[in-house]
């Protein structure tokens, strides 16, 4: 009895310690996995996506007036705006697939009117190349509020709303930035009255004793307005720099069309569109301020319509 209790407690400590031993060995295979793991995942965050503060352009300026960089305040505000809008990359990448089919219609007109190229990125921070319609009404890419539109010559009502007719609001857009820059002096205060309205900036001018958009105390969204649109713009020009890397085959692009003229009224959109051979909703969708399935026209006035060119659009059956 004693040799087999003796080899009973042989076996037990034999167990213990061969248990000791697999529980050491997993235990150092699984950090040695971990490790393996870490290094890896290091690898790729390193070699691939991070996220770290932006560099600011030294000569960061909004339509050729400079920003005072040497104001850390400003350079916060700018800081802000930067990271916010290159971090928010889905929109980003939105913004530059739209500007590159609606830039070449804006540009000539600001051209045109004298407006410095740097507002189509106000159009961008306005609407984000989009016909909103905003809380308080504001509507198009230009955002134009209904009575603007008219005392600029948009017909405005149910059947017609040019404020969506992209070529015209951007006329409109002209006048009116155009009229603010007379009064203020500085583009800057410019776009800032585009957004605020000239009754707040005039106020806020009187209060304060200032005369720049970059002295004045300012509420959230005209604080942040002219530093947005900088930043806008600096993304959409340099994108390979904030880390887009965008071909040129992924931007949208614009459908060739021909204009037909029209001084008559239209019973249906839908019959109109299928001689042409579209339907309603292709019809609508490049002419957003046709508003309603007919148009009235008891004046006759004259309206250009666009019409895709025959072929580009194939219809299902």
């Amino acid at each position: 009895m004693k040799i087999l209790k003796n080899v009973l407690m042989l076996l037990g400590v034999f167990f213990v310690i061969s248990t000791l031993i697999f529980a050491v060995q997993n235990t150092t295979e699984s950090n040695e996995a971990n490790a393996s793991e870490n290094e890896i995942n290091d690898k790729n965050v390193a070699e691939g996506y991070r996220i770290s503060p932006i560099d600011i352009p030294e000569d960061l300026n909004f339509a050729g007036e400079r920003v005072p960089q040497d104001d850390p305040e400003i350079m916060e505000r700018v800081d802000r705006e930067f990271l916010v809008n290159t971090y928010w990359q889905s929109n980003a990448l939105l913004l530059m697939k739209r500007a590159h089919k609606y830039f070449p219609v804006i540009e000539p007109i600001l051209a045109k009117n004298g407006i410095p190229d740097d507002f189509k990125y106000l159009a961008v921070a306005e609407s984000g190349l989009q016909n909103v319609v905003s809380h308080a009404g504001a509507t198009g890419f230009w955002q134009i509020m209904k009575d603007t539109g008219r005392e600029y010559g948009l017909e405005v009502n149910s059947n017609v709303d040019e404020r969506y007719h992209l070529e015209k609001s951007t006329e409109v857009a002209c006048k009116y930035l155009n009229k603010w820059k007379e009064k203020y002096g500085t583009w800057t205060l410019t776009a800032a009255a585009y957004n605020a309205g000239p009754g707040s900036i005039n106020k806020f001018l009187g209060i304060q004793q200032v005369d720049d958009y970059y002295d004045l105390l300012l509420g959230e969204e005209t604080g942040r307005y002219v530093f947005r649109i900088m930043a806008i713009k600096e993304i959409l020009s340099h994108p390979e720099k904030y880390g887009f890397m965008v071909d040129k085959e992924d931007l949208y692009k614009s459908v060739p069309t021909f204009k037909v003229e029209i001084d008559e009224p239209i019973l249906s959109f839908a019959d109109f569109a299928q001689q042409y051979e579209i339907n309603y909703k292709i019809l609508k969708r490049h002419n957003p301020w046709l508003r309603e399935p007919h148009l009235n026209n008891s004046s006759r006035k004259k309206y250009t319509i666009e019409i895709p060119n025959k072929g580009y659009y194939k219809l299902g059956k």
